[in-house]
């Protein structure tokens, strides 16, 4: 028996069309840019007032502080994040994200304590708590954070 398929049935079967808009890149921003944005690090990239700084964790010399207290090297963290602020000519004030990665997630309170205290007089940014398995070096704590240099 032959079969035979309606106008309708082959429309149905056929995969969908989509339109787009020729202008846009088929490759992303950083794509774009290249991959020296890549590292401990982020970079700014291309023309946009944010700037992403992610894995800073609590070190010191090249010595991640993997057995001092949460509160010490959530310091650093902050330390460490407040150097690189600076490099930018940016300051916690124009901080817009922080994400908090914590190997252990009943530290949050002490975290809140050393966070509490370096925004203070500032508008505190929204953040993020993650519990994670581990970290880089051992570490207890760590930083991604989301500026704006307006």
């Amino acid at each position: 028996m032959v079969r035979t398929t309606n106008e309708d049935e082959r429309q149905r079967n056929q995969a969908p069309t989509m339109n787009t808009d020729d202008s846009l890149s088929t490759r992303s921003k950083r794509q774009r840019d290249g991959f020296e944005h890549t590292g401990a690090f982020g970079q700014r990239t291309g023309e946009s007032d944010l700037i992403f700084f992610e894995g800073i964790v609590p070190k010191i010399d090249g010595e991640v502080l993997n057995t001092h207290s949460i509160e010490e090297q959530t310091a650093t963290c902050f330390d460490r994040l407040e150097s690189v602020l600076e490099t930018r000519n940016v300051t916690l004030d124009d901080v817009m994200k922080v994400d908090v990665h914590l190997t252990d997630p009943d530290a949050s309170e002490a975290v809140d304590t050393v966070y509490d205290s370096r925004f203070d007089g500032v508008e505190q940014p929204p953040r993020t708590v993650v519990g994670v398995c581990s970290l880089p070096g051992g570490a207890d704590v760590q930083l991604d954070v989301v500026a704006a240099d307006e």
